[in-house]
C-alpha cells in the first residue's frame, strides 16, 4: 500500500443516524471527520450493492448497483425532492443499534418514490445514464420486472422473460417504463451522493477501501442477461455452485449457492466482463479489496442441487491470465487480496505474481505455533494489511472472551500481558506496531464491545448485518485512543490522497 497507515472497517449500513440504517449524508461525513481527527488514512467499507438473501451485501442482485437504503433523505430535501413530512415521521426501525430490514423494505421505496415524482431529469442525469449505459438500463429493467413479479427470482418468471427473449424484453420496457425510470433515478441519486462523499473523504485525507465480492448471486441481473458467463444449462439452470469444502469447523462444508463462472468463455472473450467490472470498482473506490481471492487460483465447485458441500471438488481458476488482462487494459491498480481460508501453494504463487498485498488476521495467529504466518513476528513483508478482526469474525473482545488453554497462554505470553481483559488492546498494539503497511480494526475493537456487535457469522442466517454505531460511540476518548496508538507506531500520513493528485493532473 506504499505508505504506513491505518484505518477503521465499518460498512455504510453501520453508521449512526435516525433513519434505520446508515446513510451517505451528514453522518457519513461526520465519520470522515472522526477518522481525520483520529489520524486515520483509511475507511474500509463493505460492498455498496443492494442486500440480497439473508440481508447480505455479498448476495446482491447486481454487482454494480448501489443500495437504495443508503440514499440520504436530508440531501434529497436540500435538492428540493423531499419535504420534511415525507420522511421525518416515518418509522424506519425500532432500535437505533440494530437494522430492521423488514421495516426498511416497507418504508424506503415509498419515500424515494415521492422524490422521484418531483425529479426533473437534467444534464447530470443524462451524463450518468451515458457513462453507465453498460449496466444501469439492464439493472432497472431487472428490478422493474422483479417488482411486477412480486419479488420472485428471475428463474421463476414466465418463460419468455426468464429466457430474456427480445420481444418479451421490448414489451416489458414499454409496459414498465415508469418503474424503470424510478430505478434509474434511484441509481443516479445513489452514485451522486456516493461520489460527493468520496470527494469529501479525499479532501480530508481519507481514502476509501471498497470491497468486491468474487461471485454473483443466482438471482442477479448478471445471471439473467449474461448466462454465457456462467456454467448454465440450456434452461439457465446452474450446473455447479460455489462453496467451501468440509473442515473442522463445518463438517458438511459451506454451500453458498452462487453460480460458477464459465472461465473458458470468459478467457475466450479476453476477460472483458472482469476488465469492465474492475474498472468500475476502482473508479468508485481508492483501494479495492477482492473477496475470496483464492477462487482465482482454484475454486470449490459443488453440483447444483446438492444439500451440502460434501460432493464438491476443487477446480483450477483463471490464475494470472485474468490479472495479466486487467493489468494490460487498466494499468496497475491498488488492490488488497483477501487470501484467507484454505490457502494452498497455488494461492500463494498467484498472490506473489499478481503483486497484491494479502491480509493478516491476528485472530488466526495464536494456535500456538511459533511459525504461524499470521503472527506479526513472522510477517515476511510489509506489503500486507493486518486486521484485529473483520466483518466475518468475532470482535476482538468477543474473541478474547472465548480463548482458553494453550492458545490463551501463548497469546498472553506473546503480548506480554497478565490479565485476559487486556487482550483486545494487545491485539490493537500488535497490529499497529507490526511491519504491515496497513493496519485495520473495527470500531468495536477500540470500544471493547463483544460478539453482540458482531457483523456476520458465515454460514448462518438470522441476526447478521444488523449492528450499528451510535453517535455516542464516536467519543473523544475513542478518538484520543486511536490517535495515540497511530502516533506511537508512526502511522500518521500527511499530504493529499493520490486520487486528488490525479484529478489535479499532478
Amino acid at each position: 500500500m506504499v505508505v504506513r497507515a491505518s484505518g477503521l472497517l465499518l460498512g455504510i449500513a453501520g453508521l449512526p443516524g435516525n433513519y434505520g440504517i446508515g446513510k451517505l449524508g451528514k453522518e457519513a461525513r461526520n465519520f470522515v471527520d472522526f477518522l481525520k481527527k483520529s489520524g486515520q488514512r483509511y475507511w474500509q467499507i463493505l460492498p455498496l450493492s443492494p442486500t440480497g438473501y439473508g440481508d447480505s451485501p455479498y448476495q446482491s442482485c447486481s454487482v454494480r448497483a448501489g443500495n437504495p437504503y443508503f440514499i440520504d433523505f436530508e440531501t434529497l430535501e436540500q435538492e428540493g425532492l423531499l419535504k420534511p413530512a415525507d420522511y421525518q415521521n416515518t418509522q424506519f426501525g425500532d432500535n437505533p443499534r440494530y437494522i430492521h430490514y423488514g421495516m426498511l423494505y416497507q418504508t424506503v421505496a415509498p419515500t424515494l418514490k415521492k422524490a422521484y415524482e418531483r425529479f426533473k431529469p437534467d444534464a447530470g442525469y443524462e451524463e450518468f445514464l451515458r457513462k453507465n449505459a453498460d449496466w444501469v438500463q439492464d439493472y432497472a429493467l431487472y428490478t422493474a420486472v422483479k417488482e411486477e413479479n412480486s419479488g420472485k427470482p428471475w428463474y421463476e418468471w414466465e418463460n419468455s422473460l426468464k429466457m430474456a427473449r427480445p420481444e418479451a424484453l421490448a414489451a416489458a420496457k414499454e409496459r414498465l417504463a415508469d418503474k424503470i425510470g424510478y430505478q434509474l433515478f434511484v441509481q443516479y441519486e445513489f452514485f451522486k451522493q456516493w461520489h460527493e462523499l468520496k470527494l469529501y473523504a479525499n479532501r480530508n485525507g481519507v481514502e476509501i477501501i471498497g470491497d468486491m465480492p468474487i461471485y454473483c448471486a443466482y438471482d442477479s441481473v448478471e445471471a439473467w442477461l449474461n448466462p454465457e458467463l456462467f456454467e448454465f444449462d440450456q434452461n439457465k439452470r446452474p450446473l455447479s455452485v460455489a462453496g467451501c469444502p468440509p473442515d473442522d469447523y463445518a463438517k458438511d462444508g459451506q454451500l453458498w449457492g452462487n453460480p460458477i463462472y464459465n472461465w473458458n468463455a470468459m478467457r475466450d472473450n479476453g476477460y472483458n466482463w472482469w476488465i469492465n467490472r474492475i474498472a468500475f470498482e476502482t473508479d468508485i473506490y481508492d483501494v479495492l479489496r477482492i473477496d475470496h481471492f483464492r477462487g482465482f487460483a482454484g475454486y470449490f465447485s459443488i453440483p447444483y442441487g446438492s444439500q451440502t458441500a460434501a460432493a464438491g471438488k476443487w477446480r483450477k481458476g483463471p490464475g494470472m491470465s485474468l490479472f495479466n488482462s486487467t493489468n494490460y487494459w487498466l494499468g496497475p491498480k491498488r488492490i488488497i487480496a483477501e487470501d484467507l481460508g484454505f490457502v494452498t501453494d497455488d494461492v500463494r504463487t498467484l498472490l506473489k505474481e499478481a503483486g497484491y498485498p494479502g491480509m493478516k488476521v491476528l485472530q488466526f495467529a495464536f494456535d500456538p505455533n511459533a511459525k504461524n504466518a499470521y503472527l506479526p513476528c513472522n510477517f515476511e513483508s510489509k506489503d500486507c494489511a493486518v486486521y484485529t478482526s473483520t466483518h466475518d469474525s468475532s470482535t476482538a473482545s468477543g474473541w478474547a472472551e472465548k480463548l482458553g488453554g494453550d492458545t490463551l497462554k501463548f497469546c498472553m505470553s506473546y503480548m506480554n500481558i497478565t490479565d485476559k481483559k487486556d487482550i483486545p488492546d494487545g491485539l490493537l498494539r500488535a497490529a499497529w506496531s507490526s511491519i504491515a503497511d496497513t493496519a485495520i480494526a473495527q470500531p468495536q475493537d477500540f470500544l471493547g464491545l463483544g460478539d453482540e456487535t458482531r457483523i456476520n457469522v458465515p454460514g448462518t442466517l438470522g441476526l447478521n448485518w444488523r449492528w450499528r454505531l451510535s453517535r455516542e460511540d464516536l467519543s473523544f476518548a475513542f478518538s484520543d485512543k486511536l490517535l495515540s496508538l497511530t502516533k506511537t507506531y508512526n502511522r500518521i500520513v500527511t499530504g493529499p490522497v493520490p486520487a486528488l493528485q490525479k484529478a489535479q493532473g499532478r
